[in-house]
């Protein structure tokens, strides 16, 4: 922007504006992007008090505290859940049977059966806790606080409660049991301020268990003996009752018994089908003899059957036959065949064989008489077994009766000698005092003297850190929820009526004090605009010095109460360097440029806590800072930012809309400039969009109200 009347003598002369066409408005830029983690780092260090101030408070009640509460020191007990009886103690005698596993379900019941109620009170009464105060909060005395809590429903009164159940929540509270993963063990953890009473009750617990234990199997053997005996006297009537029945049917039915367990008509059929068998070979054998030694006879043959060699006549006269032979060879070999010895001897042979033949007939006719007694005997035997088969068939229906009284009987005899082994069993258990358990202590509890509670050193360290983490968190989360919360886009501040319009030369001039303005009244008339002075653009026509002097001294007052940056839109100052804590900083020519970061060209003030950004290299092209990634810069630095004043001095070469977009001019007139020059000017700024514009008065303040190099100003 060129103000052609800013120099004195030429105020006719017409306002030129030689601003090129407005660059477009650049689209916002999140925070994230430009900013890096130095400002967060800046903002817990500027509130280190903050932070370092309740982390030593956290540390020193945590460690208070955990001094002042009493210790409780731990014992646990260990029983393993095996799932085994004693064999050797085991009344059926069944030593190779083991029970199956137990599963985790199985187990985890035996973790309920430590915590139950029961148990509770025996451990309880064999410990005398209710005579404890630790146990029964009223023998200590009953807390105002609490009883107050309770009325509001918040915890319980002990003086409402009964002793037994204040003891039982004590003794409950302290009290720990659980399974080991993957295992069948059990841990019983007790916790006491007294260390000898946290093992005895732990290893209380676990004996009582045990004992709980073999109760209940007694009580369950008792029972079950109870309900067998009632059963074996109702099945003893049973049995008697069913054998009468197989008795009494057995004998008006005629099913008696004979040996081998065989009813006697099943018998009398064996033993005749036996005779009749007999006989029929008796027979065949007969006649098959008789008709072998009868074709022999017939035949002429000599006789060789067995039956008739074995006669004693037979064999008699066999002799006699073979002597006569040997006296008839011997006589023929001096004799003739007509010779009357010769013929004595043929003749008494002759007899012989006569009377062999006779014998053997004898013993044939013998055979077939044998033949048609055992006939006789087959035939008598068939009609005895005929009748026996029709008796037994008679039978049959009174059989099958038998027999199912019979299943009956055995029936109920073998349930009932069952049932005699099973009371037997039982009584024998009820009787046992080393009766199995399913469980056995594997390691009883021993004192502690180390507390179990409180654990100092972790409950002091996780105060201390945590107390830390949320301080330094809520100091980040305030800075970050600073920087990135939306700014509204500031509207258009009022306007002065010298600005409204440029003034006819014909008109009354405005009384100067009404556009000139101290730099304290300008300050707190931009802390009270609020939104409308966030971007303010402070430009002039007198030196760059003495503008950008102004600039900083405006900076340094704003920045009290809030965050303040001054950009460096004029050719290079010494004044901007010289007041930066880094003079070599890198500004916004490199920034446009590409060669740095945008958190690098941010430096501060030596004397405040204003941020400082320089112009960059004076070697730099300042067509550069027509580029939108200014723009795109400028928009960040309002996010984050309360008052961001852009420092023109009077550079003509910047876009118009860049320095009056939502923005406010500050002017720093030369002392030269008369009065129609500044109302024309103000009316020139207004016009070209600016929200309103101040004139600065450049007369030095009073000493006690001047800041840093304001005395330049």
């Amino acid at each position: 922007m060129r103000f052609a009347l800013w120099r004195a003598g030429k105020d006719k002369t017409p306002v030129s504006n030689t601003v090129s066409a407005p660059m477009p408005a650049a689209p916002s830029v999140s925070p994230p992007g430009d900013l890096d983690l130095r400002v967060i780092w800046q903002a817990l260090l500027r509130r280190k008090r903050a932070i370092i101030i309740p982390t030593l408070l956290a540390f020193a009640l945590s460690l208070l505290v955990v001094n002042l509460i009493t210790p409780r020191y731990k014992s646990e007990a260990r029983i393993l859940i095996d799932g085994r009886e004693n064999v050797f103690l085991r009344p059926n005698g069944e030593r190779n049977d083991e029970r199956n596993a137990l599963d985790p379900e199985a187990v985890a019941s035996q973790v309920q059966l430590v915590l139950s109620r029961d148990l509770a009170r025996e451990v309880i009464k064999k410990n005398q806790l209710a005579k404890n105060p630790e146990f029964d909060p009223v023998l200590r005395g009953v807390s105002p606080i609490k009883s107050l809590l309770a009325l509001f429903g918040i915890g319980r009164d002990p003086l409402r409660m009964t002793p037994e159940e204040r003891v039982l929540d004590a003794y409950y509270s302290r009290l720990t049991a659980y399974a080991v993963d993957k295992s069948r063990v059990i841990v019983i953890e007790f916790q006491s301020r007294d260390p000898e009473l946290a093992a005895r009750i732990a290893n209380s617990v676990a004996d009582g268990y045990l004992v709980l234990q073999l109760s209940a199997r007694q009580e369950q053997a008792k029972a079950a003996g109870q309900w067998l005996s009632g059963e074996i006297d109702s099945l003893r009537k049973k049995v008697t009752d069913a054998e009468s029945r197989v008795a009494d049917f057995r004998s008006k039915s005629s099913l008696f018994i004979g040996t081998n367990n065989t009813s006697l008509s099943n018998q009398q059929l064996g033993e005749i089908n036996t005779q009749l068998n007999n006989a029929r070979a008796l027979k065949s054998d007969a006649e098959s003899k008789a008709r072998l030694i009868r074709g022999m006879l017939q035949s002429g043959k000599p006789i060789e059957a067995s039956e008739v060699l074995n006669s004693e006549l037979i064999r008699r006269l066999s002799e006699q036959r073979v002597t006569l032979r040997a006296q008839l060879a011997e006589q023929s070999s001096t004799l003739l065949g007509q010779h009357p010895r010769i013929k004595e001897l043929k003749a008494q042979l002759a007899d012989l064989d006569r009377q062999l033949r006779e014998e053997a007939g004898k013993i044939s006719r013998s055979l077939e008489n044998d033949a048609r007694i055992a006939s006789g005997r087959v035939e008598g035997l068939s009609n005895s077994l005929e009748q026996l088969k029709k008796q037994a068939t008679s039978s049959n229906g009174d059989d099958v009766k038998l027999r199912a009284l019979e299943r009956e009987a055995r029936a109920q005899r073998d349930l009932l000698e069952s049932y005699l082994a099973k009371y037997r069993e039982a009584t024998t258990r009820e009787t046992i005092d080393a009766a199995p358990s399913d469980g056995r202590i594997i390691s009883r509890a021993f004192v502690s003297n180390t507390p179990a509670y409180p654990k100092k050193l972790p409950i002091v360290l996780i105060a201390t850190l945590a107390t830390l983490m949320l301080a330094a968190g809520t100091v980040a989360t305030g800075e970050l929820l600073r920087i990135t919360a939306p700014r509204a886009p500031a509207g258009f501040g009022p306007v002065s009526p010298q600005a409204a319009a440029a003034p006819e030369p014909r008109e009354p001039r405005p009384d100067p004090a009404a556009n000139l303005t101290g730099i304290d009244r300008l300050a707190d008339d931009l802390r009270t605009a609020g939104e409308a002075a966030r971007k303010i653009t402070i430009m002039g026509t007198g030196q760059n010095e003495s503008i950008m002097l102004s600039a900083l001294a405006l900076a340094r007052l704003l920045a009290h109460g809030a965050k303040v940056v001054l950009v460096d839109l004029s050719p290079s100052s010494p004044v901007l360097t010289a007041a930066s804590v880094d003079p070599a900083a890198p500004g916004l020519a490199d920034l446009m440029l590409g060669e740095t970061s945008f958190g690098q060209v941010i430096t501060r003030d030596r004397l405040s806590a204003v941020h400082l950004v320089a112009a960059g290299r004076s070697d730099a092209d300042r067509a550069l800072l027509q580029s939108p990634r200014l723009t795109i810069a400028l928009d960040a630095l309002l996010r984050v930012y309360d008052h961001v004043l852009l420092v023109v001095g009077t550079a003509t070469d910047l876009p118009a809309r860049l320095l009056t977009d939502q923005a406010r001019a500050i002017v720093v007139p030369d002392p030269s400039m008369s009065v129609d020059a500044r109302a024309r000017l103000s009316g020139q700024l207004t016009a070209i969009g600016f929200a309103s514009v101040t004139m600065l008065d450049p007369t030095p303040q009073p000493a006690d109200t001047q800041t840093g190099p304001r005395e330049a100003a």
